[in-house]
């Protein structure tokens, strides 16, 4: 998985445990993908300030991650939907194929 999207997932399954100011140069630096000195300008600090913050942030990520697994189980659980609606591919009842991928697609809609 690229770094981006690593920490984008991240983000996504355990900002709500960050501060606002974590989450917000998180989410400016990740999600809307500006610059160090972007961020510090518009924050009022400096460039290493925001690198420090989301070298830190980062680390407070990866831990939530290692303790909780949370990402890794909706990656997990991805996969799996996706060889389920392989599988129900080979399936020659057209109507039992249907309702399998149907469910499949419900199931990855609610992760």
């Amino acid at each position: 998985m690229a770094k981006e999207l690593k920490y984008v997932m991240l983000l996504d399954c355990y900002g709500d445990l960050l501060t606002d100011h974590q989450r917000n140069i998180m989410e400016l630096y990740y999600c809307e993908d500006l610059s160090l000195g972007e961020i510090g300008s518009d924050m009022g600090i400096t460039r290493q300030a925001v690198r420090s913050h989301i070298k830190r942030t980062e680390e407070l990520l990866i831990g939530y991650e290692d303790k909780l697994g949370f990402v890794q189980r909706l990656v997990d659980m991805r996969k799996c939907f996706g060889r389920i609606s392989e599988l129900a591919g080979n399936i020659n009842d057209t109507a039992v194929r249907e309702s399998i991928l149907a469910e499949t697609d419900r199931g990855l809609n609610l992760l």
